[in-house]
């Protein structure tokens, strides 16, 4: 079983930066992981996702609308993935969560398959508000 913790939302100003972070327990060695949102009044849709955890041949996976501003990435030590948000805007406003691939999904299968199928480990979510 995989437990997934988040921090590190809060507010910003639109231009500003935010990290955040994703503390994980149990089995996520060859899964991915990555990050999700959810504006009030719409679905939830990937961010970023990275895998396969604990490994160095990870590939990542970024949403169109984050590229260039969002890094995701790994720290093994930790057992954590990390979003560096940069340039933000009102826009990526909404309830972050944390995902752990059921199995060893790649990210883009992650991104794709993860709020679809009700068979990822889930966050309870952090908020980040730009204003």
């Amino acid at each position: 079983h995989v437990q997934l913790v988040e921090s590190g939302g809060g507010s910003a100003q639109t231009g500003g930066s935010l990290v955040l972070s994703c503390v994980s327990s149990g089995q996520t060695y060859g899964r991915s992981m990555g990050w999700f949102r959810q504006a009030p009044g719409q679905g939830r849709e990937a961010v970023a996702a990275i895998g396969p955890i604990g490994r160095e041949d990870t590939t990542t996976y970024y949403a169109d609308s984050v590229k260039c501003r969002f890094t995701i990435s790994q720290d093994n030590a930790e057992k954590s993935i990390s979003l560096q948000m940069k340039n933000l805007t009102p826009e990526d406003s909404g309830m972050y969560y944390c995902a752990a691939s059921p199995s060893n999904w790649s990210p883009r299968s992650l991104a794709l398959r993860g709020a679809r199928e009700n068979s990822a480990y889930w966050g309870q979510g952090t908020q980040v508000t730009v204003s």
